[in-house]
């Protein structure tokens, strides 16, 4: 868990590095949601069941099989990135030998997806769960009610995790949602509603595993709000000083995910400080190699452009 979290936090950190440094478009960060994405993908079972990621999830899909490559790639905007070859933003996940549901720009339109694929495992008979992330943001939106509310009319097994970091870009979640938690909707939509510390991954892994188990045995789809804090702007095209004092950002980065979890596993004596710091090379060697592969990879083709937008050949 440690490893896949610092990974995310590394590819993460270097795409800033490159996107300041002009050489790729865009970041939109996973700083601070590291625990929340790999406690919950931990709990899941990676060879049956699908997941619908939301554009923070790097520690969702590393634990899938994205490798770091492959992302660099996708940062990058190549033609090998196995998302779209290049043609969707960052963050914009799909890989199908994984069971990464694609992710489209508009937010939220993953929840109706997953839940229409845990639809599909209950028509074709199939031993599988569904899974899905959001921000607390995108639980206002109508995909997320008509996701949800299809979900509990027909008890299907599938999780809908809100990853609440406290800002939809820069409006707090005050001014988003009245006075109620985001998970205390699950009861509207017949299902359970649970709030968990997201900066804990094994208290997340605990949750997401007992609504996992729940699914499996037929008792239909719970609702998670996982709450945590995000270290960075937006994105990079975001300035969080706008809107967020420095004692707030101070106070989330004393909460840091990642140096709580160290410390955890340190006073219980599951890591020393060497290993720790022999994780981080080994994480380090891997991101460098990554982003120098994906630096020199080839763009694609622009008549690339056109593939799968027409018909070829036979299918014509």
């Amino acid at each position: 868990m440690y490893e896949t979290m610092l990974m995310a936090r590394r590819i993460d950190e270097r795409m800033w590095l490159l996107n300041r440094a002009g050489k790729i478009p865009f970041v939109i960060s996973c700083q601070g949601h590291e625990a929340t994405q790999v406690g919950a993908a931990f709990a899941l079972d990676r060879t049956k069941d699908y997941v619908a990621p939301y554009y923070r999830d790097l520690g969702i899909v590393l634990h899938f099989g994205m490798s770091p490559k492959e992302l660099m790639l996708s940062a990058f905007a190549k033609a090998e990135d196995p998302n779209s070859g290049g043609r969707q933003m960052p963050g914009h996940f799909g890989q199908k030998k994984n069971r990464i549901l694609t992710g489209s720009s508009p937010v939220t339109t993953q929840v109706p997806h997953a839940v229409g694929v845990a639809l599909a495992g209950r028509m074709q008979k199939k031993d599988f769960i569904s899974f899905v992330t959001l921000g607390e943001g995108s639980s206002n939106q109508g995909d997320f009610h008509e996701g949800a509310n299809f979900a509990g009319v027909h008890n299907l097994p599938v999780i809908i995790m809100v990853e609440n970091n406290q800002y939809a870009i820069s409006v707090p979640v005050e001014l988003q949602v009245g006075k109620a938690k985001i998970s205390d909707r699950g009861i509207g939509y017949g299902m359970p509603g649970v709030r968990v510390d997201g900066k804990n991954p094994l208290e997340v892994y605990k949750i997401v595993k007992e609504a996992a188990d729940r699914a499996r045995s037929g008792e239909g789809p719970t609702l998670i709000e996982a709450l945590t804090y995000r270290l960075t702007s937006h994105s990079s095209d975001d300035d969080d000083r706008q809107y967020r004092t420095e004692e707030d950002i101070a106070e989330g980065k004393a909460n840091d995910p990642i140096i709580h979890f160290q410390n955890y596993l340190k006073e219980m004596g599951v890591a020393t400080d060497e290993l720790l710091e022999d994780i981080n090379q080994r994480v380090m060697e891997q991101v460098n190699e990554a982003t120098d592969y994906a630096e020199k990879a080839p763009y694609a083709e622009p008549e690339h452009a056109l593939k799968y937008v027409y018909a070829e050949g036979d299918e014509a």
